[in-house]
């Protein structure tokens, strides 16, 4: 009978074995112009409080994901994923990582589309007819970005497409918010996403000047599946030790 321990023994070896192409990994990940970053919890075993969670803090680069499991979602955390990273870093409206550019001049912040098209799609039973107006206008911006092949060989038509379709898009979807947020109640969840949406400005609109920044964050998202799924199947990890290796063969196999 081969025993939980034996198994752990031989996947710890593994990981031991593997830890500087990890350690590579995130250095790859950190010279990339543009990464993606996300977060997502994962659970402690054994601990009397069962509501302790770790979090699996990920970063993106569109051939890497490096993950990193961490106690917390705090903005030290973020900063130990992305360490001394200087470039654009493409998150949702989390806290953590505007404390992040803040510390550091060298991150700028790109925010993501398909957050703030959730947050419309959440009240779209209460605003239907307000909703499917923005929801079109972002699905502008998508078929826009459709027109262009990925990646690099992409940027010199998207650089020329962003500039003469995706920026009358937005003043487009500016004119729709001057014309809709004074005719709902401040309360409202429609109200609520258009202060949501106009919270992260700035982020949302940086994709305009710089044909390397996507739309979205999709790519992170997709990269959390993994560990997402394994808290399903397994549950979490009971050690330290236990989040380094998990997090070790999640980056890898990702990868």
């Amino acid at each position: 009978v081969v025993t939980s321990q034996t198994l752990w023994d031989y996947i710890e070896h593994i990981a031991r074995l593997l830890e500087p192409a990890y350690k590579r990994l995130h250095v790859f990940v950190l010279a990339q112009p543009v990464l993606g970053a996300d977060e997502t919890w994962w659970r402690l075993m054994g601990n009397k409080d069962s509501s302790k969670r770790w979090q699996v803090w990920i970063a993106s680069a569109p051939s890497a994901i490096f993950a990193m499991i961490q106690d917390s979602r705090s903005a030290d955390a973020a900063s130990k994923l992305l360490a001394s990273y200087t470039g654009i870093v493409m998150c949702d409206g989390y806290s953590a990582y505007e404390s992040l550019a803040r510390s550091n001049p060298l991150v700028r912040l790109a925010h993501c589309w398909a957050h703030v098209r959730r947050e419309y799609l959440d009240v779209q039973t209460g605003f239907p007819d307000e909703v499917k107006t923005i929801v079109g206008l972002i699905g502008e911006l998508y078929a826009v970005e459709a027109l262009c092949p990925t990646g690099p060989p992409g940027e010199d038509l998207r650089r020329k497409l962003r500039d003469q379709r995706s920026r009358p898009i937005v003043e487009r979807i500016v004119a729709w918010v001057y014309s809709t947020y004074p005719t709902v109640l401040p309360q409202s969840g429609l109200a609520k996403a258009i202060r949501y949406m106009g919270g992260m400005w700035m982020g949302l609109v940086r994709f305009l000047d710089d044909p390397r920044i996507p739309l979205d964050n999709n790519q992170t998202e997709r990269g959390a599946r993994a560990p997402a799924m394994g808290r399903r199947n397994h549950h979490g990890s009971r050690s330290l030790r236990g989040t380094q290796v998990a997090a070790l063969f999640y980056s890898l196999f990702e990868t």
